[in-house]
């Protein structure tokens, strides 16, 4: 162990750090070391190290760039007309399968109105209905400027900014803008009234809007 020690420094900087081979102690080699380590600093910082419990040797460590973590962006609304993927296809199109989510849709109605008893206020049940999702929801045609969209009723699959699209008892799938259009939503007993043209908004966007308490008689 000393003639490794020793070798680590040659004869005349053992005499000049005031090293003797015979009198080998570890405060001895550390000062040593430091000296040899770090010659830049002065004495008296190299004795400020040494009271240290732990020396730390100048290190300098790359920092590494964060990349940006590119989000990944969904499919346009072109590039899903395209794809066609909201078609509803004609295999599918039968009112039968589409009972169950009526099912589930009063049930939806039910839970948000706090049940739907007789002494249930009509406005409150119209301004609930206004902002809710009515995918499910028996709808029906009662006025219209194209007399062929009134008395269509059936289930409401789909709702776009401008239209309803209806699957029929007969299994027929109709699409009725809703300009021009006054819907009926009938519920264990209370209709509500729908103004087409009041309502061209998307489903999502109708929870902020605000609409009127009353509706006009204008199509």
């Amino acid at each position: 162990m000393t003639s490794v020690i020793y070798h680590a420094f040659s004869q005349k900087e053992a005499q000049e750090l005031d090293v003797q081979p015979g009198a080998w102690r570890a405060e001895a080699f550390v000062r040593a070391f430091l000296k040899r380590s770090m010659p830049h600093m002065s004495q008296q910082a190299r004795e400020d190290q040494l009271q240290r419990k732990a020396v730390v040797l100048e290190y300098f460590t790359r920092r590494r760039r964060k990349e940006k973590k590119r989000k990944s962006k969904g499919l346009s609304a072109r590039q899903r007309r395209e794809l066609r993927l909201f078609d509803i296809k004609p295999e599918q199109q039968r009112y039968s399968l589409f009972l169950p989510l009526h099912e589930l849709w009063k049930q939806y109605i039910r839970d948000l109105c706090n049940g739907l008893k007789p002494d249930t206020q009509p406005q409150m049940i119209q301004a609930k209905l206004l902002k809710a999702d009515l995918h499910g929801a028996i709808v029906s045609v009662t006025k219209s400027k194209c007399p062929s969209y009134v008395g269509v009723t059936g289930i409401l699959l789909q709702e776009t900014k401008h239209v309803f699209k209806i699957i029929t008892k007969e299994d027929r799938l109709k699409v009725i803008p809703k300009l021009n259009c006054v819907f009926t939503v009938e519920i264990d007993g209370f209709i509500s009234y729908i103004y087409g043209s009041k309502f061209q908004l998307r489903s999502s966007e109708r929870s902020a809007k605000k609409f009127k308490a009353k509706g006009t008689i204008d199509l």
